[in-house]
């Protein structure tokens, strides 16, 4: 992870900004030494997301207490996918 402070990223903010986006790098913003926001991409924190959903739902496997699912028929004729 690259850190830049704060002061130093004002002048280049356009580039930090498309570092993260485009070559998912994080870059960490410091404030007089410590890290006070990083610049991610959506994806990353997408990804995140995903990865914590997954395990939640594993998590409540094991565990036993998921509620029952919708089945696939009922789902697409909710959503007007029902073969003719």
């Amino acid at each position: 992870m690259v850190e830049i402070a704060i002061s130093a990223a004002r002048s280049q903010l356009g580039d930090l900004v498309r570092r993260a986006a485009h070559g998912r790098e994080a870059i960490a913003l410091t404030d007089h030494g410590h890290v006070a926001a990083l610049l991610v991409s959506p994806q990353v924190i997408e990804d995140l997301e995903d990865a914590l959903a997954i395990a939640d739902y594993q998590r409540r496997k094991a565990e036993g207490t998921l509620e029952p699912g919708i089945p696939m028929a009922e789902v697409r004729r909710r959503l007007g996918l029902e073969q003719r």
